[in-house]
């Protein structure tokens, strides 16, 4: 809703225009996001800091979380400067993969204000301090190159891929982390891949597309194969006309067929 409300939005208020490609690539979009997130199955409940510092821990968010940490410095110190200014993807990007550690930083913040609540000593614990310092880092680095796409693309194709690769990153991070595929059924499964592939789909219509004059009121114009063929008449009591271009119409020969 979020992401049709500010494609409709932008281009009442602030002029920007949306063709009719990028508003089926962004209802695709919305579809396969909402797919994903119905297919995907329910957090595992983590109560404690110690919990979630154990799952933090473990081998595979480590490795994910490493991957994530390279793939944002390389587009952040190498493409951004680069291709930042060209590219859509490559802002956007960044503040999808940041957006793993900030939601991961507000969901370990959520447990530890229940625990402070609870008598628990939450201050003393490491855990807080270090998630309170990722969330502030991550959400002023989203900001930052949030802004930077808004200055430069058209908004009404910045929030919904946005949207769409902020929502795919949260997901596979939520299902890392806390080990959501364990539990995941076959038609889950299939549920999320087809759901990923929409998204793909209306992102590509989004970006592809986003330069072509195609609405509802041209379509036809743009469907048309431009001059219709010349009709052959095959009728031997009527007069056949060649067709010579380089003669003009009164000088034309005309052949009688008897």
């Amino acid at each position: 809703f979020c992401v049709l409300c500010s494609a409709i939005l932008s281009s009442y208020l602030l002029g920007e225009r949306l063709n009719l490609l990028g508003k089926l690539g962004c209802m695709l979009s919305l579809v396969g996001s909402t797919v994903m997130v119905i297919h995907a199955p329910e957090d595992e409940e983590v109560t404690t800091l110690d919990e979630l510092l154990s799952k933090m821990k473990e081998p595979g968010f480590l490795t994910y979380a490493a991957i994530l940490l390279a793939v944002c410095f390389l587009l952040i110190f190498y493409l951004a400067p680069r291709y930042g200014q060209s590219n859509i993807l490559i802002y956007l990007t960044i503040c999808s993969v940041i957006g793993a550690f900030s939601v991961s930083s507000v969901k370990g913040l959520g447990i530890a204000i229940k625990g402070f609540f609870a008598g628990r000593p939450v201050l003393q614990h490491p855990l807080t301090w270090i998630l309170v310092i990722t969330l502030v880092a991550s959400i002023t680095t989203q900001i930052n190159y949030l802004n930077k796409s808004l200055d430069i693309f058209n908004t009404s194709l910045v929030f919904p891929i946005y949207y769409v690769l902020f929502t795919t990153i949260v997901i596979t991070t939520s299902v890392i982390l806390f080990k959501e595929w364990v539990t995941m059924t076959v038609v889950d499964i299939i549920g999320t891949v087809c759901g990923f592939l929409t998204i793909i789909l209306g992102v590509f219509l989004l970006h592809a597309f986003k330069d072509m004059d195609v609405s509802l009121g041209n379509l036809p114009q743009v469907l048309q194969s431009g001059q219709q063929a010349p009709v052959t008449r095959d009728d031997k009591n009527i007069l056949i006309e060649v067709d010579n271009s380089s003669i003009a119409p009164e000088d034309k020969p005309k052949v009688f067929t008897i």
